[in-house]
């Protein structure tokens, strides 16, 4: 990042790192996953296409991650535990849990026709996302028998109600029917009155997957007379067992045994509240500006393997604006938004109360959101060409307590747009002209912005003030009568002055409102 006399904005971040020994678990939840279930036509009480779905991109997730070992899913959810030694992203929660549900996220849009080929995807789904800090193996141990108790309450109760509704009953009259309903008398009221053997149904809706990696032998080429080399290599593997953390299943995964460590005890009574004080939540400060400022992984590979033009391709610089426009338009508290390249700012309300202002919760959803988005408007954008793999986001969750540092941060990404566009500029107008990489490097070594401008008008015949605005000033977007996107210099105050509005308060009743009834932008 460029330097300028708003660094000092820096100073507001704060790192979040979860520290050793404890183990790191990242869950995702489906973002109102039960009306996506609704508009998409989910069959009831469980429907297979959904949940291999949800399967194949959690097995994406542990191939992508090696530090992933096990994840454990059911319905809209799903765990993911990291080895005990991993040290990935420097252990930053924030880093960790948004690049699981970025990638998560793009998966699914991507692979949702495989699934539902005679089905559109009519809106983005989203995921939140959260660390929890194990402090222990039993802790670990515990918290995956609490996911697994509300896999196998929550399918036996969904199940009686649905058929229940099937038999003819209104939902008011299933709710009453189960309500107080204990375990043995819903396995009763399935078998009595529907022949249902709740044991019998499938493994999958009933105990949910684990997926955990498991060595196979694999050709990896062959020698000179044809006969083929094998290696072990590390699979991920779907398995559905009624008890994930019975000491038999766990201690016969060699994989698990090493990476984490191998169960001891049987888990007896589990204690829901003692599992939640390891969740690791961050709560913003009250009454300050948030800031979700989201940046592309490893976007240096993305845009290459994609072809995107050099130094900027129009076309990818129009598809972030357009998904930035979409999380604006589906997260009211959002007011602004300034992007450049592959990042994209968020500013919500000071007032806010979106999510509780729980950092993870907040950053989680608009970064699941984006990268969906991104995923779904990619053709509209690449109409000749695939995207070859799914695109991910990390993001981080910064508060400021005033307007005036809230522009100096805003102020610092533009001149970070200014300077390193124009660095880019010379640096590829030189490698086209016939120079290496290296070359062009050492010949923009020390220089400084007036011999960028000269370098640019003498050798090849170009005025760097009269590129398009949106490549020197990047893009900001704002909800006046509807969301736009505009380009301009954000760094003086008086654009401040102009768009005065922007940052005025709204009421705090009028902001809550709209946190309840956040609704999902079309993605037509």
């Amino acid at each position: 990042m460029a330097n300028s006399k708003y660094e000092y904005v820096k100073s507001y971040e704060f790192e979040d790192e979860i520290m050793q020994p404890n183990l790191i678990v990242v869950r995702l939840d489906g973002r109102n996953f039960e009306r996506f279930s609704e508009i998409h036509e989910f069959e009831k009480p469980n429907d297979v296409r959904a949940l291999n779905l949800m399967n194949s991109c959690a097995t994406a997730v542990v191939e992508e991650y090696p530090d992933i070992v096990f994840s454990y899913g059911f319905d809209d959810e799903y765990s993911f535990v990291f080895k005990k030694t991993s040290n990935f992203y420097q252990r930053r929660a924030s880093k960790m849990l948004t690049l699981i549900v970025s990638f998560f996220s793009s998966v699914y849009a991507t692979k949702w026709k495989e699934f539902f080929p005679q089905k559109e995807l009519e809106y983005p789904p989203s995921f939140h996302a959260r660390v929890i800090s194990c402090a222990t193996l039993e802790v670990l141990q515990v918290y995956l028998a609490w996911r697994q108790n509300a896999c196998h309450s929550d399918n036996l109760c969904r199940t009686c109600f649905w058929m229940l509704i099937r038999s003819g009953k209104t939902i008011e009259e299933a709710k009453e029917a189960l309500k107080d309903c204990q375990k043995e008398e819903k396995n009763e009221l399935l078998f009595q009155r529907f022949g249902i053997n709740y044991k019998k149904l499938p493994e999958m809706f009933r105990q949910g997957s684990c997926i955990f990696k498991t060595e196979v032998e694999v050709v990896v080429k062959y020698d000179e007379h044809g006969n083929p080399i094998k290696r072990l290599r590390r699979k991920p593997n779907i398995v559905h067992t009624q008890n994930i953390v019975a000491k038999k299943f766990w201690n016969e995964q060699l994989v698990l045994v090493k990476e984490l460590g191998g169960f001891e005890d049987e888990i007896a009574k589990i204690k829901t509240e003692y599992v939640k004080s390891f969740l690791f939540e961050n709560k913003l400060l009250p009454s300050t500006y948030i800031v979700i400022r989201i940046d592309g992984c490893h976007f240096h590979r993305f845009s290459d393997i994609h072809g995107f033009e050099k130094p900027n391709d129009a076309q990818a610089l129009n598809l972030m604006n357009t998904c930035a426009v979409a999380v604006l338009k589906e997260f009211h508290d959002i007011v602004f938004a300034y992007g450049v390249s592959d990042e994209y700012s968020f500013v919500l309300r000071k007032n806010s109360q979106f999510n509780q202002r729980q950092a993870s919760q907040i950053v989680s959803a608009i970064v699941s959101f984006f990268s969906t988005m991104y995923a779904m408007k990619w053709k509209e954008f690449f109409p000749q060409k695939n995207l070859k793999y799914p695109p991910s986001f990390d993001g981080r969750a910064v508060c400021y307590p005033s307007e005036e540092i809230l522009q100096d941060y805003l102020a610092w990404r533009q001149v970070d747009c200014h300077i390193n566009n124009q660095y880019n500029t010379c640096f590829w107008m030189l490698v086209k002209s016939g120079k290496t990489k290296a070359e062009a490097q050492q010949c923009l070594k020390g220089t400084q912005t007036q011999e960028k401008y000269e370098l640019l008008s003498r050798q090849f015949g170009t005025d760097y003030s009269s590129l398009p605005v949106m490549f020197r000033q990047g893009s900001f977007v704002y909800r006046m009568k509807e969301v736009v996107v505009d380009h301009s210099n954000i760094i003086e105050r008086s654009f401040w002055k102009e768009y005065s509005s922007i940052l005025e308060e709204m009421p705090a009743h009028t902001s809550a409102a709209n946190e309840c009834t956040q609704t999902s932008v079309s993605a037509s």
